[in-house]
């Protein structure tokens, strides 16, 4: 009330950023549309303590939540994309070439996965992460290598392994070649499953199209995050290729466990330890 006691009413803020608030620290629950404080979502590993939803996460957040502190050695960390098709996108005139600078930048990081080994608990594994936030997560010649190299260097070593997928599918302005990735990555898992090593493939969301129907859901245990996106095609493109309305909740993770395609729905707080039981049976059997 002091200020109507005053003789000047305070000035007016006519385009300045005085009162400004800073973008990052509120953010909106897309799901229940809650205001969050930033800091306590971040406490709350990014789920929504209203619903519980679960915000998407980046590949540098996904090894500090499933890798023991400081365990996490990063391998092929310099291996980036170039242009083998010289691809150009003729509606927008932007060529693949920016498009990877760009998302370096934005990422601040040469490719959509790092691989590494870790420890889980104690246990020594060799893991995987996609990062949604280049471009899509997608799979193209760099993360296919990346995955395979890792997969060969869990059998040498004699450990097991963790994919964390976050993907669009495969990268199209690699054309065939970003394709032949998903044979690579499962050729690998298979030699992996010949040498009795345990492979894990975690899907968050989104886990689509190329991704989808190759390595990530060829784990000996399929977990998923709650309500994730998982599929070949999005659910609007299924619903108009065969013309029927949808069940509620079509291609999310609860849907596809009750319909056998996933092993287990696992919140994010639970994660590690399902993962570490789950490796404990594994390896002892």
């Amino acid at each position: 009330m002091g200020w109507f006691l005053t003789d000047k009413a305070p000035k007016p803020v006519t385009g300045g950023d005085r009162y400004k608030v800073p973008d990052d620290v509120w953010a909106k629950c897309p799901n229940c549309n809650s205001i969050l404080y930033t800091k306590e979502l971040r406490n709350n590993l990014s789920v929504c303590p209203k619903c519980d939803y679960h915000f998407r996460l980046n590949a540098k957040e996904r090894v500090e939540l499933i890798a023991d502190r400081f365990t996490f050695s990063e391998i092929n960390e310099n291996m980036h994309s170039n242009d083998p098709i010289t691809f150009k996108d003729s509606w927008r005139g932007v060529s693949y070439k920016d498009k990877l600078k760009k998302s370096e930048k934005k990422c601040n990081y040469p490719s959509a996965v790092r691989t590494g080994s870790a420890k889980i608990n104690g246990i020594s594994v060799m893991l995987g992460v996609l990062d949604f936030n280049f471009m899509g997560g997608s799979l193209d010649s760099v993360v296919g290598e990346k995955l395979t190299f890792m997969i060969e260097k869990a059998i040498d070593e004699n450990k097991p392994v963790i994919i964390v997928s976050a993907s669009g599918g495969a990268r199209m302005q690699e054309g065939m070649l970003s394709l032949m990735q998903m044979a690579k990555v499962s050729s690998a898992i298979a030699k992996l499953g010949q040498n009795n090593l345990p492979y894990i493939s975690v899907l968050t969301d989104p886990t689509t199209g190329g991704v989808a129907a190759s390595f990530a859901m060829l784990g000996d245990v399929n977990i998923a995050e709650p309500k994730a996106l998982i599929g070949f095609a999005g659910p609007r493109v299924v619903e108009k290729t065969i013309n029927q309305k949808l069940p509620e909740g079509f291609q999310r993770s609860e849907f596809l466990l009750e319909h056998g395609m996933i092993d287990m729905v696992v919140k994010r707080s639970d994660l590690k330890n399902e993962i570490t039981k789950i490796l404990n049976h594994l390896i002892k059997n």
